[in-house]
């Protein structure tokens, strides 16, 4: 692939976006092999938690190539953008975490993409937005939904209808990010994260993840239910059996992701 980046230690997944000359902007090409290495990361068990993040120093991904859209028919617009969709939607389905580290722009488009992660670690320098509305058009890759149940929907609207950027301290205090941390400690920070994740029971998490997705759209006590089934459901897997073992042991568990 010439846009996608993959780097494998032990459980855990790099994915980068790799057009820094273009700040990694959002194309077919890019958005397609994305979504295949997503896909592809999706069949293999072992793999417990994804990074995500940009080439360069400067942006995670400065948005979708206004270039190649300047011209789009809304026919070629709508396939855009359920391209983007798409994208979006298999970083929610995976098995494992996704975690957007975001070290620089990461703007329309390329907010979208880090907002369909499980959560986001922000470089100091980090500087996010829906600033489509600039251009005359509005956010087309999940960013008013994402944005929205992120940090609420008057802050959504706010942000989406002003176009205005926020810097990282500003996108942790309205929760748009998890966490801010100095530019050269970015990977490092969110590697050590995701290697504690992978870590833990792999059933578990994959269990947290989609109850907590499926959860956020529908009635509590239907969440609650779902979440009930989850936790009974684990107690049939050789982690449960392993993870209180491991405790009333006094050592480290094993787990297997069985």
């Amino acid at each position: 692939m010439s846009t996608i980046l993959v780097d494998r230690d032990d459980h855990v997944v790099t994915i980068t976006l790799n057009r820094p000359d273009k700040l990694n902007a959002l194309n077919d090409e890019l958005l397609g092999e994305l979504a295949r290495t997503v896909r592809e990361l999706m069949r293999d068990a072992s793999v417990r938690c994804a990074i995500l993040t940009g080439a360069g120093d400067k942006a995670f991904a400065a948005g979708a190539d206004i270039a190649a859209m300047q011209s789009m028919t809304a026919v070629q617009a709508k396939l855009f953008a359920e391209l983007g969709h798409r994208v979006g939607h298999a970083l929610e389905a995976t098995h494992f975490p996704v975690i957007a580290a975001v070290n620089g722009f990461a703007l329309g488009g390329g907010c979208e993409l880090a907002l369909a992660c499980d959560f986001i670690y922000a470089s100091e320098q980090a500087k996010l937005g829906q600033p489509e509305v600039n251009l005359g058009v509005l956010p087309g890759f999940g960013g008013t939904q994402l944005l929205a149940r992120r940090v609420g929907a008057a802050r959504a609207r706010e942000l989406c209808m002003t176009g205005d950027m926020v810097g990282a301290e500003e996108a942790l205090r309205i929760g748009l990010v998890n966490a801010v941390v100095p530019h050269a400690e970015l990977l490092p920070r969110v590697r050590a994260v995701a290697a504690k994740i992978a870590s833990k029971g792999p059933l578990a998490v994959a269990g947290i993840k989609r109850v907590v997705v499926r959860g956020a759209d529908v009635p509590l006590p239907t969440a609650n239910e779902l979440e009930a089934t989850a936790f009974a459901a684990l107690f049939g897997t050789y982690d449960q059996r392993e993870g209180m073992m491991a405790f009333l042991e006094k050592r480290t568990p094993r787990f297997e992701g069985r």
